[in-house]
């Protein structure tokens, strides 16, 4: 099985923040992430780039405040 990982794109470099996605949810200018084991993380982003033949999903890391 193809699993797709979550990477965020901070100071013009991308590093992964999760792997295995099972749910991306938007709220507010807060990104929820959820692996298939049911880890969840927040991070303030906002999308970038989705690359499917990849399996990435990229969100832009915005500024904490």
């Amino acid at each position: 099985m193809c699993e797709t990982n979550f990477y965020v794109w901070r100071d013009g470099e991308e590093e992964l923040f999760m792997e295995s996605i099972d749910l991306i949810r938007p709220e507010g200018e807060t990104i929820v992430v959820r692996d298939i084991f049911g880890e969840e993380k927040r991070l303030r982003a906002r999308f970038r780039e989705t690359r499917l033949s990849k399996h990435r999903i990229v969100f832009e890391a915005l500024p904490e405040g």
